[in-house]
């Protein structure tokens, strides 16, 4: 689904009205179409599926013909992505994903995982389904059922409106396959996010 740039203008153009601005005002005359282009970047997320965003970064590689094991773990971290918090629209920043796959015979280009991360993250979101979507694109484009994806992010829903709290974190897990069952593989992947 497109997005529709010239409701995104008007409607931007009404708040100005309703702040009590004037939107015909030097400083504010293009702001509306300025907003529309950026919610077209910020929000491209929005016009896939997961299982299209599976297919448009699905491209792997036979794992065997690098001689991958099957136990042999890939961990991408410090995925630096942003969002918008679906309650507020309020950003969420300073946003790192760390995404671990054990590879079933087929591998993923590692800048894959990092596209895939950064085009979940532009939507309207909440962290936790971040996580949950990431693991579920990453596992359908791998072939692969064992999938870890840890998330921590400031919320500036928090951090510069209501509670105002500036440096609160939130930090998210999600654990697919044997990073599910398995308490050692959420061990290992845990301490390898921590180690710098």
């Amino acid at each position: 689904m497109a997005i529709d740039k010239e409701a995104i203008m008007e409607h931007v153009r009404g708040i100005l009205v309703a702040l009590g601005d004037d939107p015909d005002r030097e400083g504010l005359v293009d702001t509306p179409a300025r907003v529309a282009r950026m919610y077209e970047e910020v929000f491209e997320g929005m016009q896939y599926t997961n299982d299209e965003l599976a297919e448009m970064f699905g491209k792997t590689f036979e794992a065997g013909a690098s001689g991958i094991h099957q136990q042999d773990m890939v961990f991408v971290r410090d995925i630096e992505v942003f969002s918008y918090c679906e309650h507020h629209m309020a950003l969420m920043y300073d946003m790192k994903v760390s995404i671990a796959y054990i590879p079933h015979g087929r591998v993923i280009g590692l800048s894959k995982l990092a596209r895939i991360a950064d085009m979940v993250a532009k939507r309207l979101q909440l962290q936790e389904r971040i996580g949950s979507d990431i693991a579920y694109v990453v596992g359908k484009a791998t072939g692969s059922p064992d999938v870890a994806v840890l998330i921590e992010a400031h919320h500036s829903c928090m951090t510069a409106r209501g509670i105002k709290k500036p440096g609160t974190k939130t930090i998210t897990t999600t654990f697919r396959g044997a990073f599910e069952k398995d308490v050692n593989l959420q061990n290992k992947v845990l301490m390898m996010n921590r180690n710098s």
